[in-house]
């Protein structure tokens, strides 16, 4: 069965997309995905710190399919994820601050579920 566009990434549910076989010694920096406190290495950005723990960033919202980020260098926009107010944050691009808690699903739309004005 595959999983729906609003199942977030979920750490240590299969191998992790990236391994990292250099650059071990970083200080390491806490943050939180979808509600879980994990560990990412000072100077990651958003998407190698989630990639490093899961299969996926995110699903997309046209196809269901999951998605590890296009273009990585901020130019797609395959790679929003949001923080905590609901911001969205392209995590090719954003570095990773202790503390940080994102999420891999939009928040809810103050205009309902589609999210069209009224």
């Amino acid at each position: 069965m595959k999983p729906s566009p609003e199942t977030p990434a979920v750490p240590g549910k299969g191998p992790a997309l990236l391994q990292r076989v250099a650059e071990s010694g970083r200080k390491p920096v806490g943050f939180v995905l979808n509600g879980q406190p994990l560990t990412a290495l000072a100077g990651d950005t958003v998407l190698t710190a989630v990639l490093t723990h899961s299969a996926r960033l995110r699903f997309s919202e046209f196809s269901g399919e999951p998605r590890a980020g296009f273009c990585l260098m901020g130019a797609c926009q395959d790679c929003w994820v949001w923080d905590d107010a609901g911001r969205r944050l392209r995590a090719c691009s954003t570095v990773v601050a202790e503390g940080m808690s994102v999420r891999t699903t939009p928040p809810a739309s103050p205009w309902g579920e589609t999210g069209a004005r009224p």
